[in-house]
């Protein structure tokens, strides 16, 4: 048993649906690895109902599963997950997925450019996860801070893009290039907490710093 089988067999069991909404990810979508799975999924389950957000907001829809799996770690009433999906044709199925899986009815879909999307949104939210258009994870940042209360999280997903962020003479495309950008602002920044994780392709969590009362300071 490899390291990735022996990590999967002692994670709690993902549930039924979304065990069936990766398979039919693998099925029928393109690039499936996109897909959160079994391990992460858990992870973001877990990471949502360790926050106690009452908003969250998700840029990169893809399948739903990661919208799942957040909307399964609301423990708030009335808590909802935004999320946000560049691709039109995605809309049909997702509204149904939405309206018919468990904690679907959490999730709010937004179908279009997250870019001129997230201006719309006035906040404040609680927890971000970033798993869209690796080229404009830099401008998602510059968006979403200003709707992050403050101590608010941030999880970026695809940090390490396949090892290609250390070597970006070698790999010198535009979504390594934009990810490693991203990465180097983030630890730049004395106002952001940041903590990169080796899981699956990288995933990067992020706290934006907290007011100080001056009683505090």
């Amino acid at each position: 048993m490899n390291i990735d089988d022996y990590i999967a067999a002692h994670t709690s069991p993902e549930p039924d649906h979304l065990r069936r909404l990766y398979r039919h990810t693998h099925l029928t979508r393109l690039y499936p690895r996109m897909c959160s799975g079994h391990v992460q999924g858990r992870l973001l389950t877990m990471l949502c109902s360790m926050v106690n957000p009452m908003r969250v907001l998700e840029l990169g829809t893809f399948s739903g599963y990661s919208a799942l799996c957040l909307a399964e770690g609301l423990s708030r009433h009335g808590a909802t997950v935004d999320t946000i999906e560049i691709d039109d044709e995605a809309e049909d199925e997702l509204r149904e997925l939405f309206a018919t899986a468990p904690y679907g009815r959490r999730v709010r879909l937004h179908i279009g450019d997250a870019s001129e999307i997230i201006p719309s949104l006035t906040g404040p939210y609680d927890l971000v996860y970033i798993d869209a258009n690796k080229r404009h994870y830099v401008a998602y940042l510059d968006l979403v801070l200003p709707r992050l209360r403050p101590g608010g999280f941030i999880i970026a997903d695809n940090t390490l893009w396949d090892g290609k962020v250390t070597d970006t003479a070698a790999n010198h495309d535009a979504q390594t290039l934009g990810l490693d950008e991203f990465n180097t602002l983030v630890a730049s920044r004395p106002d952001l907490l940041a903590v990169m994780l080796p899981l699956r392709d990288g995933l990067t969590l992020i706290r934006k710093a907290p007011e100080v009362s001056s009683a505090e300071a």
